[in-house]
């Protein structure tokens, strides 16, 4: 009996150190892969470096500029770069017209998008459907250039050469990839899900709102954050379509540092800063919510 009794107390107390070296990891995946490591550093001088040069030219006079190697570090610093480009660029009104632009552009994005998406998905066995699909996916393969003079022409006659023309030029012209996008997302989305709510008396557009549209979390940061990129910093589509100096944005405000025999760098530089410091800002909270987004979908 005490013998059966002190097999048992051993076994009592080894089971919990077993079950602590099953949840420790092997020796082999805490090795870190130096290899990938070195091939991650190397990449990221692709862009720490011109990052870095961009941020010293911005800092320089056109003196300290021209002499050296254009790596150095200031000394002194020219901060009035800044003011001057915030002056010659009329930043506040660009600013104004270019988060305008962005802003609806993925706001009316996501909304069309994600509805055209989901009709194609749902009906994709149908010919009518699966030929619109595929009618959507080749406008992939056109070049804007092809179609940038019939552009420039239709949104004068119909009076959309200004902002909100290129908030529906952008909404339009991004349906081709999003559509991709959606429509793959809503496939794995389990019709019982759907078929539930109609059972509790949902219809069509209740069903979307109420349960495919906040499952594309995931979908619609990605296809958000794609959209604001693209329309933060296009500059050839306002280019043929504005025709109000008023209206331009930052990419075309820009343009005005580049003359016809020099450019002025320094001031340029400092305004390609702050041109992307807003950018920059929106893409570092929102690369958070996309990594959460993705794991909530994860787990759906």
């Amino acid at each position: 009996m005490t013998t059966t009794t002190n097999t048992a107390a051993q076994i009592t107390e080894a089971a919990p150190s077993r079950r602590r070296r099953m949840r420790e990891p092997s020796d082999d995946t805490r090795k870190t892969n130096w290899w990938a490591t070195a091939l991650i550093a190397v990449c990221s001088l692709t862009v720490l470096i011109p990052m870095y040069l961009a941020v010293v030219v911005a800092l320089k006079t056109p003196d300290q500029l021209t002499s050296g190697t254009g790596f150095e570090w200031p000394n002194p610093i020219r901060w009035e770069n800044f003011a001057d480009a915030w002056t010659r660029t009329d930043f506040p009104q660009a600013l104004a017209n270019t988060a305008m632009i962005t802003v609806g552009s993925v706001v009316f994005t996501l909304l069309t998008s994600s509805v055209v998406a989901y009709a194609l998905a749902r009906n994709i066995h149908r010919p009518f459907f699966k030929g619109v699909f595929f009618y959507l996916l080749a406008a992939l393969f056109i070049p804007f250039p092809i179609i940038m003079l019939p552009l420039v022409k239709q949104t004068a006659i119909l009076g959309l050469d200004n902002q909100a023309g290129l908030i529906v030029l952008y909404t339009i012209y991004g349906l081709s990839l999003n559509i991709f996008i959606y429509t793959a997302y809503i496939r794995s989305i389990p019709i019982e899900l759907e078929e539930a709510a109609r059972m509790d008396g949902a219809s069509t557009w209740g069903v979307f709102w109420r349960i495919i549209f906040p499952l594309l979390t995931p979908m619609n940061a990605t296809v958000g954050i794609l959209t604001c990129v693209w329309a933060w910093n296009d500059f050839i589509m306002p280019l043929v379509v504005l025709t109000d100096p008023a209206a331009r944005t930052l990419p075309l405000a820009q343009y005005v540092f580049q003359g016809q025999f020099n450019t002025d760098y320094t001031v340029a530089f400092a305004s390609y800063l702050m041109a992307m410091a807003p950018l920059l800002i929106v893409y570092i909270f929102s690369q958070r919510w996309v990594i959460s987004g993705v794991t909530r979908g994860s787990i759906k």
